[in-house]
């Protein structure tokens, strides 16, 4: 019965990570790679982002400039993470709240 819980959460988690909402307050102050890093929900996504080669991170914003100006600068910032600048983009949707970033097969 064990081995089940386990295979039901391994096959949970990589849903779960595939997405996040990214809180407010990481513009509310000056920003650095490890305060950018220090955000869980950004942690979590580019980890799994790494789990999964052929993926792509997709950073939706909801088009207004200053959440895009947001979305450009935490791109500038993931990419000087090493995260490959060909496997990142920008979507802008009007139904995003504030910005929320993805990993998308």
């Amino acid at each position: 019965m064990r081995g089940v819980h386990r295979l039901a959460v391994a096959v949970l988690l990589p849903c779960c990570a595939a997405a996040a909402e990214l809180s407010p307050e990481l513009w509310d102050r000056p920003r650095s790679a490890s305060a950018v890093m220090a955000q869980g929900a950004i942690r979590q996504v580019v980890a799994e982002y790494h789990a999964r080669p052929a993926s792509r991170l997709v950073i939706v914003h909801d088009g207004r400039q200053a959440t895009q100006m947001q979305a450009e600068e935490l791109r500038a910032w993931l990419v000087a993470l090493a995260v490959d600048a060909e496997r990142l983009s920008l979507r802008a949707e009007s139904a995003a709240a504030g910005l929320r970033i993805e990993v998308v097969d």
